[in-house]
């Protein structure tokens, strides 16, 4: 009997559609009792690889915003983007249960007393019921994670970490800045020094020179650290970025839907079926969008993928091996 007959055709029992991988919908129900607005902030920080630190100009497939494209600007208070985007959100989803996303740049690349009162600003805020920050595996110093337990204790703490890939060729490509080690020694000192920290990676597909074998790697690889969510993500290229000047030359060419949603089931098959999928796809801004242009299409992606699941009567973690 497969898990879908099992459970009257729904892989996951506490989804309440007929998905066969674990949405991040259906975590936030049944962590927060219903649906849940993730607000977007820009607190203006910047990243080690755009600073000089371990490199200038941030990755290659990055906005000045540092994927805070769809954020408030960070001149704005953070109590102001924080109504400002609830207000935004509340046309689509209900609002009174919210989390504040540190999403701009590496949110946790500041001293601790620089971070602290950010943080516990946003907790205070009306409707809150928890937090994600997101940043980078290398700007995990001790005090940091430290101060990530004690918010941890506090409230549902979610830290999403930029992995991209765990090839550290592709990585120099996109000016990453830090390799597979690297962050393999940010993510064990947050999982041990923060245990009650749940923590999200981000994966790209579609990234320069890289095989649908080198994607599928890089999740085996992360599915043996058994994060709480992941992230994927097909690499979009933006206007003004080093991707689209690449893009514009001939010298980059973004994945096709097919291919891509395909990579994605194959990718879903490999992950631990209790790793919460928070992301399937994603796009850029749609005035700087360059390609591709069947990426804004998000709902038609998803349907595609939900699709090629079912035609191969196939699942999250059907192949995945501990």
């Amino acid at each position: 009997m497969t898990p879908q007959q099992d459970r009257g055709g729904s892989v996951f029992p506490l989804a309440d559609t007929h998905k066969r991988y674990n949405t991040y919908d259906a975590w936030l129900k049944s962590t927060f009792g219903g649906k849940c607005a993730k607000i977007p902030l820009d607190a203006g920080f910047t990243c080690p690889n755009m600073d000089g630190k371990c490199g200038v100009g941030g990755c290659i497939y990055c906005s000045g915003r540092g994927s805070g494209d769809f954020a408030e600007s960070p001149v704005v208070p953070l109590r102001e983007q924080y109504d400002r985007q609830r207000e935004l959100l509340a046309k689509k989803w209900p609002t009174e249960r919210c989390i504040p996303y540190f999403q701009a740049r590496t949110n946790t690349y500041a001293p601790v007393d620089v971070l602290r009162p950010l943080f516990e600003e946003a907790l205070t805020w009306p409707a809150v019921v928890g937090m994600s920050i997101a940043t980078r595996a290398d700007c995990l110093p001790e005090d940091t994670v430290a101060l990530l337990r004690e918010l941890s204790e506090r409230t549902v703490l979610t830290v999403e970490l930029g992995l991209q890939t765990v090839h550290d060729r592709t990585a120099a490509l996109i000016n990453r800045g830090h390799t597979y080690a690297d962050f393999l020694e940010g993510y064990n000192r947050l999982r041990a020094g923060a245990p009650r920290v749940l923590v999200c990676v981000h994966l790209i597909f579609g990234l320069p020179d890289e095989t649908e074998e080198d994607m599928l790697e890089t999740v085996r690889r992360v599915a043996e650290l058994r994060p709480h969510q992941v992230k994927l993500h097909l690499l979009h290229v933006l206007r003004g970025t080093v991707l689209g000047e690449m893009y514009g030359a001939g010298k980059y060419t973004p994945m096709e839907k097919d291919a891509y949603v395909e990579t994605v089931v194959k990718a879903l098959e490999l992950l631990p079926p209790d790793t919460v999928i928070a992301r399937l796809t994603g796009d850029g801004a749609a005035q700087d969008l360059l390609a591709p242009a069947w990426s804004r299409r998000k709902r038609e992606v998803l349907n595609a993928i939900d699709k090629g699941l079912a035609a191969r009567d196939t699942w999250q973690g059907r192949k995945y091996q501990r």
